[in-house]
């Protein structure tokens, strides 16, 4: 499909997944919907891509939300459809095999907010505004976000930020850790248009350094790590230990395990090969 409103740039086994609407602030409309889910589906498939780091173009927003024009002429039918679509894109980030970073920069809203909660990893700076205002417009969170957002910052939290449909700021996203790494550059600018673009570029740096550590570790290992979390949070835990052994068991199988070891031992840098 022609992309007009998601710009994917690989380099350096790093996939940099940008939402360009600036103009409608990143919102998702179902065009923008379809072709994310074809982005990640091919960074799933795609073997020189180790890492994603998921932004939003321009300075003022990751993702607002979704397109108001479009959601305002649902049915009851086409609404179902539309929400299946959104969780189709967000499986997709979460069940990727590769880590996806979400790189977030001024407002992080309704379906943004559910993109990001199916990234491994949230970088943010502290005037980001993260929410779900869904509740203000009659409707529910539909791309998984009642969902997500309670199994990651808790059932009483993830309720307060639904019923109220009120966002919080950056910081107090990192403090009931809706946020993992708050970035918050000494200096900014006195323009506001200047201080945004400071914010975005330090966040956009961190979620890349992030991804360059991530590189440096074995492929496999990383993989079965996403798998670990992600599957086990499904499983009584009993259950989920036991398949963290098996995962642990195929680990130690691999090529990367031997040399990992061997690189320890020599005290140098493994050179993994994800086999």
């Amino acid at each position: 499909m022609a992309r007009e409103h998601v710009r994917v740039e690989v380099q350096a086994r790093r996939a940099l997944v940008t939402i360009d609407r600036p103009d409608k602030l990143n919102a998702l409309s179902e065009q923008t919907i379809l072709e994310l889910e074809e982005v990640f589906s091919e960074i799933a498939r795609d073997p020189n891509v180790g890492v994603a780091i998921l932004t939003g173009g321009g300075t003022r927003a990751f993702v607002a939300g979704a397109d108001i024009a479009e959601l305002a002429r649902m049915t009851p039918v086409s609404a179902r459809r539309t929400a299946r679509a959104g969780q189709r894109l967000t499986n997709a980030i979460e069940g990727s095999g590769k880590p996806v970073i979400a790189a977030i920069s001024g407002f992080c809203l309704g379906g943004g907010l559910e993109l990001a909660l199916a990234c491994a990893v949230r970088v943010a700076h502290p005037r980001c505004s993260l929410g779900a205002p869904e509740v203000k417009l009659g409707i529910i969170p539909g791309f998984g976000g009642t969902q997500r957002l309670a199994r990651l910052v808790g059932r009483g939290k993830a309720l307060e930020m639904i019923l109220a449909g009120e966002p919080i700021d950056g910081v107090e996203a990192h403090r009931v850790g809706l946020v993992d790494r708050l970035v918050a550059p000494a200096e900014l600018p006195p323009d506001k248009v200047q201080a945004a673009q400071v914010l975005r570029d330090a966040v956009l740096g961190d979620a890349e350094k992030l991804a360059r550590t991530i590189l440096a570790r074995a492929p496999l290992a990383v993989a079965m790590s996403l798998d670990a979390v992600h599957t086990g949070l499904e499983m009584p835990l009993r259950e989920a230990l036991e398949h963290e052994a098996v995962l642990f068991g195929l680990a130690a199988s691999t090529a990367d395990f031997a040399e990992g070891m061997a690189a320890f031992l020599a005290k140098r840098e493994a050179a993994f090969k994800g086999a």
